[in-house]
């Protein structure tokens, strides 16, 4: 795994909406849980969890869909594309889709979750996985390893 280049930038499908990744990210992801893999027409979504203040929308506007309320999923209007989720429950991170940055050769998941509702044939490289999301107990000791893991300073 390796840490990437920052900023890092990248676009819905029709590039009507543009953001920006100017911290770090927390950990990587594939989600196979069933709103994943009906919400990305896939068998799972990949995303980058980034700190909410490391993380920008530098051109238009989107839009929520999906859970709305509970899960607000943004949506580039024009396209349609699922662009990133602010999680209410983790409100210092923002769950960017990874597909979306201009330079994905970084991107590798760290972590799988919902793997209680993965498809048989569906298989990831992530070297954690845990049958549904992790809890908050998990989330500093996963963070604390991702950095690891990219060689970073745990402690920075």
């Amino acid at each position: 795994m390796e840490d990437p280049k920052l900023p890092i930038e990248g676009a819905c499908r029709c590039g009507a909406v543009r953001f920006r990744i100017s911290a770090p990210p927390i950990f990587t992801s594939a989600c196979h849980c069933k709103g994943c893999q009906r919400t990305s027409s896939s068998a799972f979504s990949t995303s980058v969890a980034v700190p909410a203040d490391g993380f920008e929308v530098l051109q238009g506007e989107t839009v929520l869909g999906g859970l709305k309320q509970d899960l607000p999923h943004h949506f580039c209007p024009e396209c349609l594309t699922w662009m990133f989720t602010r999680p209410p429950q983790l409100d210092f991170l923002v769950n960017v889709r990874a597909t979306l940055c201009d330079d994905t050769s970084w991107y590798a998941p760290f972590l799988e979750t919902f793997a209680s509702a993965k498809l048989p044939w569906a298989e990831t490289s992530a070297p954690h996985s845990f049958p549904e999301f992790p809890g908050m107990d998990d989330m500093g000791p996963l963070i604390e390893a991702y950095a690891s893991a990219v060689g970073r300073d745990p402690a920075s």
